[in-house]
């Protein structure tokens, strides 16, 4: 964490200088917005934390509720999640607080009495090395707590405006603020009554009976549900003796229980296999009581007994699997003439069993992933084409999401004697377990994915996967950490230039990339705005391929050290060596000759590149960024190349008209 580039700071630094929206921010929910959220579920917030980072837009999000969520449905954190919570700067924090699966444990009949269960197997939960975060088990709520707390120490102090429940939308072809959105307040002395906000954007974030979905007229299709579950968060006592570990349970004829330990030490959570729903059911089942849920757990669980003395929350599902055809207001024969206004995400567009503890997790992407395209188009700096990509990539993971859920759930649901092979169910956890970690996400070439032409520099690092982080040093406090680490959730590009083997400063391909990228018109970096820190728009890194001790900082091209802050500060954290005990170009197949490596704000590889193909670099952000500077910063005997001069089309607020 970097701070007192502005000057000594006393409190706690995570908490930001106010600006822009967020001084003298108002404690009414405006009639007009930049953003509009709809629901403060995961998806929602991790959206609104993303734009809360963007000073000069107005974002505000609304929950039906009139206060914070007390307990959550979902629980299971995906090493992906805590790998993004790392960039909101909260996985640590969570990850002390919540369980932490290391294994699980597979539980079968009995082949000397069928009645009774004995553990069968057991899986290291990351038996490849997938990630260096852990699996988690904690509470929706407290995911949505850190998310609050992120946006109100962000810049623009942002608050969910709790008590307002969304009716309807109207989008108008032109206006500034076309977006006409109708809300009822839930609470107070206002209960009952409506009003009207305008957005440029909405983002539906409502749940799997969302009203923006119907409002756009996007429909869930999918199987229809036809096995039921009943779940509960419970305390007992209890002589299973894997109560703390998770577990799947097969029973000779009782069904099925998927145990999940809680956060705590003595909360646990269990799916409990209620059998197949009769056509006829006409939702009977759902009226399971919690009283039927516990005794028939006890009947999976024989010669096992399971004394509740609390139950936390329960419920009874039926497992159903569905999606939307799109996810943003565009019909698909307006694509070519209009871009979107108001989108879907998370259970609002896909619904599928919480079994693979996928929902929250997939959902949370879909929010890091609108929000980050938001903020750039609202502020300038990309075209509102950007936002086309976000249902163009975020679909087809949902449909990879549900065909997952679609087999782990049928297996849990099958009975020991229906399994070919008597491992299948513990072997596909193992063989799949890339997938639930949230890690098989592969972006398909776009706007803002690169073709993989030159894939084998860095084999690691594939193009349109997320980017994998690594060990490195840094050189001025010799300080080992992990370089993806650094990245912080603020909206900005990274370009992490892996240099060639010559010493730092030495003539070289990377001293003349480094040349390039902070002089020549056509870099991206000369998009900039006047004014702001040279590093405002893109986080560039260099990591050599030296340890920390053959690198001389002093020698390091200046792009790599740029100065912020009103005192005009070097800053030296983003030159890096390699760590001798774990050289991440070994780690991630880099190319000896060095290699540039593009990732999008929201932590996936966008390009890779060699350090000679500035043209190609150039290109590729071309179309994302308003025209460039037309007097670059030049180093002393150069002359400036030709100046782009295309305009940009741009929702922005502002930002462009203040570039030259």
């Amino acid at each position: 964490m970097q701070f007192h580039h502005h000057g000594y700071v006393s409190g706690d630094p995570r908490i930001q200088p106010a600006a822009g929206v967020g001084i003298n921010r108002p404690e009414e929910l405006p009639d007009e917005v930049d953003v509009l959220i709809v629901g403060s579920g995961p998806a929602g917030m991790l959206a609104a934390a993303q734009l809360s980072q963007f000073p000069d837009i107005t974002t505000r999000i609304v929950e039906r509720r009139g206060g914070r969520l007390a307990i959550g449905q979902a629980d299971g954190i995906q090493a992906r999640s805590v790998e993004t919570f790392q960039a909101f700067g909260f996985a640590e924090e969570i990850t002390a607080e919540a369980y932490r699966i290391t294994e699980m444990a597979f539980w079968k009949p009995s082949p000397e009495n069928p009645k009774h269960i004995v553990r069968a197997a057991r899986a290291v939960d990351d038996e490849m090395g997938i990630s260096e975060f852990p699996h988690l088990i904690v509470n929706q709520a407290r995911v949505l707590d850190y998310f609050a707390r992120v946006m109100a120490f962000s810049p623009t102090r942002m608050t969910p405006d709790y008590g307002y429940e969304f009716s309807s939308l109207d989008v108008a072809e032109t206006g500034e603020y076309p977006v006409s959105v109708t809300l009822v307040h839930t609470t107070g002395e206002l209960a009952g009554q409506e009003r009207v906000v305008r957005a440029k954007y909405v983002v539906g974030a409502d749940g799997a009976r969302s009203k923006v979905r119907e409002a756009i007229g996007c429909t869930l299709a999918g199987d229809q549900a036809n096995h039921a579950w009943g779940v509960m968060d419970v305390l007992a006592s209890t002589d299973f003796p894997d109560i703390r570990t998770k577990c799947a349970i097969q029973s000779h004829d009782g069904g099925s229980i998927l145990l999940i330990p809680r956060e705590g030490g003595h909360l646990f959570r269990m799916y409990v296999d209620l059998g197949v729903v009769p056509e006829n059911d006409n939702g009977a089942i759902r009226k399971t009581t919690i009283e039927q849920i516990i005794a028939h757990a006890n009947q999976i669980l024989q010669p096992y007994t399971l004394d509740v003395r609390n139950v936390a929350w329960h419920s009874v599902y039926e497992v159903g699997h569905r999606l939307t055809d799109r996810f943003d207001d565009v019909l698909p024969e307006q694509r070519d003439t209009r871009t979107p206004r108001v989108f879907i995400t998370g259970d609002a567009c896909h619904t599928h069993s919480a079994k693979a503890g996928q929902g929250m997790n997939v959902s949370m992407q879909d929010g890091f992933n609108i929000g980050w395209k938001l903020g750039h188009v609202l502020e300038g700096r990309s075209p509102e084409s950007l936002l086309a990509t976000y249902s163009a990539e975020r679909q087809i993971v949902a449909k990879n999401l549900i065909d997952f859920d679609k087999e782990w759930s049928t297996l849990m649901a099958k009975k020991p004697e229906e399994f070919e092979d008597p491992s299948e169910l513990e072997d596909f956890y193992v063989r799949t377990a890339e997938f639930p970690a949230g890690f098989m996400t592969e972006y398909a070439p776009s706007m803002i994915v690169a073709e993989a032409k030159h894939a084998r520099l860095a084999t690691g690092f594939p193009t349109g996967k997320r980017f994998k982080s690594a060990p490195v040093q840094r050189v001025c406090d010799t300080n080992p950490l992990h370089l993806g680490h650094q990245a912080t959730a603020d909206g900005r590009w990274r370009i992490y230039v892996f240099a060639d083997p010559a010493e730092a400063g030495a003539a070289s391909p990377t001293t003349d990339f480094a040349h390039w990228l902070e002089n020549s018109p056509e870099s991206p970096l000369a998009a900039t705005p006047e004014g702001a820190d040279a590093d405002a728009w893109f986080d560039v890194k260099v990591i050599y391929q030296q340890d920390h001790r053959g690198i001389n900082i002093n020698a390091v091209p200046a792009v790599f050290k740029p100065e912020v802050g009103p005192f005009k500060l070097t800053n030296l954290e983003k030159v890096y060596g390699t760590d001798p005990k774990a050289d991440i170009f070994e780690l991630r197949g880099l190319d000896r000759g060095g290699v540039v490596v593009v990732v999008r704000p929201d932590q996936y590889v966008a390009n890779v590149l060699p350090l000679t193909a500035t043209a190609e670099l150039g290109a590729f952000f071309a179309p994302l960024l308003p025209a460039r500077r037309a007097e670059p910063v030049l180093a002393e005997g150069h002359q400036a190349e030709p100046v782009q001069t295309e305009g940009l089309q741009s929702a922005g607020t502002g930002l462009v008209a203040n570039l030259v």
